[in-house]
């Protein structure tokens, strides 16, 4: 099995504030695996608060690039630990998997699938701003608010006046404490918010053991690989599941078994990745309540065979083009 490594950026449509950080580009490693006439292909964009980049990725590839003579789900994994490069090489072993075979990745997986609706995100901004902004998607039924602990109630209340009509979920990024979850929550529930997402820091967030919450709680940067689980699970109402964060369609697809058995609600997210790395995410987007998969929506341009969006947030199905 051969393999490619390739480092591809991808400017922003403009900038994108979330808690502590300012993105302009978005920095992806291409893994493409051939043999015999025949090559699948993977995208990561890596996890950030964990230093990856897309130099760090490539160099842990091109470690293990000598050793990919019995390629499979179980090889992969053992390889390479949980995140951004294990990313790209088990999306690009799915997806030659299904080129070679000639079955689709449903087939593979035996899903009938059915076309996502997709949140838009709204990057940290002033409230009049991003209720401009909210206003403005109105082709988008699904809205999600980065948010930090700088007047998140204002920002949510204009961004409600223009938007009566939108769900609304809202991300923190680790941004809030305890005590100010405590206190934006009523204002959370008279304002309609479906979910919160990450309010607490990862490794800070004991105090939801058996916290009761009016409004659904995410797990996002607070489980990031199975390992992670069991601890999600007493704290959180449901898990928003990165294929860059747990290393894979392969550990994705664990990670939906393990929260249906623990009866949590599943979100699947991304790191801003073009449709590539979305293509792989639809997959799991199968399972899950929320969906995240608008990384394309927020740059200057996506890759070729990219996926449709369309006006309601619906996304269309991958092409074979693309992946799977």
């Amino acid at each position: 099995m051969d393999l490619k490594v390739d480092i591809v950026s991808f400017p922003l449509e403009k900038p994108f504030v979330i808690t502590g950080h300012v993105f302009e580009t978005t920095d992806t490693v291409r893994v493409t695996l051939s043999h015999g006439g025949v090559a699948g292909r993977g995208e990561a964009v890596g996890v950030y608060y964990l230093d990856e980049t897309a130099e760090s990725m490539a160099a842990q590839l091109e470690s293990v690039a000598g050793e990919l003579h019995q390629l499979d789900g179980a090889a992969i994994q053992a390889l390479l630990p949980p995140g951004g490069a294990r990313n790209a090489l088990d999306c690009a072993w799915w997806d030659y998997r299904a080129k070679a075979t000639g079955r689709s990745i449903w087939e593979l997986l035996g899903i009938a699938p059915r076309e996502l609706t997709t949140v838009y995100t709204l990057g940290i901004a002033e409230p009049a701003v991003m209720a401009e902004r909210a206003a403005a998607a109105s082709r988008f039924p699904h809205l999600k608010l980065k948010l930090d602990s700088d007047q998140p109630i204002e920002r949510l209340e204009a961004i409600r006046a223009a938007r009566p009509d939108a769900a609304l979920v809202i991300d923190v990024n680790q941004g809030w404490t305890i005590d100010e979850l405590r206190a934006y929550l009523p204002h959370c529930e008279r304002l309609g918010i479906a979910m919160i997402e990450q309010p607490l820091a990862r490794g800070g967030d004991e105090a939801l053991e058996g916290f009761r919450s009016p409004v659904p709680l995410g797990a996002d940067e607070s489980c990031l690989h199975l390992g992670e689980f069991d601890a999600a699970a007493r704290r959180y109402d449901v898990l928003n599941i990165k294929l860059d964060k747990c290393g894979g369609l392969t550990e994705g697809l664990a990670l939906v078994a393990a929260a249906q058995r623990a009866g949590m609600a599943l979100m699947v997210g991304n790191m801003t990745g073009t449709s590539l790395s979305m293509a792989p995410s639809y997959v799991i987007g199968q399972h899950c309540r929320f969906v995240d998969i608008d990384g394309p929506l927020l740059l200057a341009g996506d890759v070729e065979h990219g996926l449709a969006y369309r006006d309601g947030g619906l996304v269309g199905l991958p092409s074979p083009a693309l992946w799977g």
